[in-house]
Order: structure tokens, then sequence, then C-alpha cells
């Protein structure tokens, strides 16, 4: 789960035809994210992000994405926000101060097999907690054997990582793959 989390979290920002898209512009842009990923960050039913938390947020994902550009050095970060990352420093602290802000103890559970589940250690407010999941969720994959496969994709125009599932694979998706061999054609036909 923490490596899905994590390129969806850092993925937030992508590319289209137009631009640069953010999926966390506005507190009703990231309540619509956040209410797509509620059972992985424990957010109760109808949770609606405030401005507050979406600046918050985007704080920790800038972060996250400096700490995976350091993981993929010496490999070219995302050109997305690649001139405006906070520091490694700066960037490892907050997601470590983060993943403190709202620690989770184990508990068992046991509904036919039992399994394990992570709870709420202490109070914290569902804006804290949300953001210490992303934050550990982060540490997990960056801590993880995962991190090792972690890419820049390097098809036209996108902005975002990747964890390499096949040794042959160069970009996030065959759409990126469609479109990085049309660019090599076009340029290889134009000469």
């Amino acid at each position: 789960m923490s490596t899905t989390l994590t390129m969806e979290f850092a993925g937030t920002v992508r590319a289209d035809r137009t631009g640069p898209v953010d999926r966390l512009r506005d507190a009703a842009a990231m309540t619509e994210w956040l209410r797509e990923h509620a059972a992985d960050l424990d957010l109760p039913p109808g949770f609606t992000a405030t401005e507050e938390l979406r600046e918050q947020t985007v704080r920790l994902r800038q972060a996250v994405r400096a700490l995976l550009a350091r993981a993929i050095t010496p490999e070219p970060p995302s050109v997305a926000d690649a001139a405006t990352l906070p520091g490694f420093a700066e960037s490892l602290a907050l997601v470590n101060a983060t993943a403190l802000a709202a620690p989770t103890a184990p508990q068992l559970s046991w509904t036919g097999e039992p399994a394990l589940t992570m709870a709420p250690a202490t109070k914290a407010n569902p804006s804290t907690r949300l953001r210490g999941r992303l934050a550990v969720a982060a540490v997990e994959f960056l801590a993880g054997p995962d991190r090792a496969l972690l890419r820049t994709c390097g098809a036209p125009r996108c902005v975002l990582y990747f964890v390499k599932e096949h040794p042959r694979q160069e970009w996030c998706s065959p759409a990126c793959g469609n479109r990085a061999r049309a660019a090599r054609h076009y340029r290889e036909h134009k000469k």
C-alpha cells in the first residue's frame, strides 16, 4: 500500500496537453482526491479538506517529491517542479516530523483469521492523521525495496515518477510509451 499511495500522492502533479495539472489545486479538488483514497487514509465519511489542510498537504507533497528526486539520483528528477522543490534536509525533516505527528499503533483484528491493522495511538484530528499516513507511506516506500525501482518517466511532457515493474519498462504507462515512440519517430523522419 505504501508504494501505491506514495506514487499516487506524488502523482497529484501531472501534465496534459495544456501543461501542468495539480489535483490538489484547491480545497474542493483535494477533497475529491482524498475521498478517492479515504480507505487508505482512514478518513471519516464526508471528510472535507480546508484550505489550510490543502496548503500543508501540498507542502508535504513537495517534500515527498524532493525525496523521490533524491532517491533516483543520478537520474534527472521530474520536470514538473524540479526547480521549485525544497531542499533535501528540509524535506527529510518535514516528512519525518509529519509522520511523527500522527502516530499509529498496531492492533489485532480477528474476523476469521488474525490480521494486523493500524489505529491512531493518540487522539489526533483527521487532518493530522491523513498527513501522517501520507508521510508514513512515503517513509515506508523510501526505506523499502521498491525505492530501487523508482524512475522518472522519460516520455515527452510527462512529469510522473513510477515504480519499474518490468526490466524493459521505460515509461509510467503505455500511453507515455506510445507518445515517446511517436516523438522519436518524428525526430528520426524529420531530417
